[in-house]
């Protein structure tokens, strides 16, 4: 099968990937900082990594990346006025900056697969404008640029994509859904009715990094519910 890494697949819908990925018969090697994985004999090869560091070690990689899935980000939500200009600095370190430098590193290990797949993560924000979101939609606005620059530099050899969730039931939300009431009142402002599961994400994920998305790169996908498209 294929070698794959998840980065930051201790917690939410890295951890459901990987999960995934391992019971599909792939070699998943996941990385983890903050969250400890809860068990490290569950099938993924686990390694610390802090994206956030100018240098790290991924020797522990094989020679041959099939995969890519780069999962760290941040949720926060505020006034724009209350918002310093270091707080959008610091989301674009994590969750742009880290993609670079991993992809970077890696770039040899997915051009030795001959046909490889990134998956990078931006939110429906971007597209569809939310009061109190422009710290998040600032930095994934970055990533979904990034996605269609790379797709077009990689191409034939390397597919790039990009998921943009609505909210997502995940510890990163934990407190935007924090109690049954706020959890419903998301679930209402969505056409299905529900707030996302970290599987309905993964699923995406896994989708783009098969076979079965071989003729997809450079695509923004929409896994929110129908929110950014729907008014019901």
């Amino acid at each position: 099968m294929k070698n794959i890494l998840v980065v930051g697949a201790s917690s939410g819908i890295g951890k459901q990937l990987a999960q995934q990925l391992v019971a599909a018969g792939n070699t998943v090697f996941g990385t983890y900082h903050t969250h400890t994985p809860e068990a490290q004999n569950d099938g993924i090869q686990w390694q610390l990594l802090d994206v956030n560091s100018p240098e790290y070690d991924l020797s522990f990689l094989p020679d041959t990346l099939d995969g890519v899935v780069y999962c760290p980000g941040n949720i926060t939500l505020k006034p724009f006025a209350r918002i310093k200009p270091d707080d959008f600095l610091q989301d674009y370190q994590l969750q742009v900056l880290g993609a670079i430098r991993v992809l970077q590193q890696v770039l040899p290990k997915l051009k030795a697969a001959g046909q490889a797949s990134v998956v990078l993560f931006s939110t429906v924000a971007v597209q569809t404008g939310f009061t109190f979101h422009t710290q998040v939609a600032a930095s994934k606005g970055a990533i979904e640029g990034l996605t269609k620059a790379l797709a077009a530099e990689f191409a034939p050899s390397i597919r790039v994509n990009c998921i943009a969730p609505s909210i997502t039931d995940t510890p990163l939300a934990g407190s935007i859904l924090s109690t049954p009431e706020k959890k419903e009142a998301s679930a209402q402002r969505h056409p299905l009715k529900k707030v996302g599961a970290a599987s309905d994400i993964a699923n995406a994920a896994q989708f783009l990094l098969s076979e079965q998305s071989g003729w997809i790169t450079g695509q923004i996908l929409h896994v929110d519910g129908g929110i950014s498209s729907l008014k019901v």
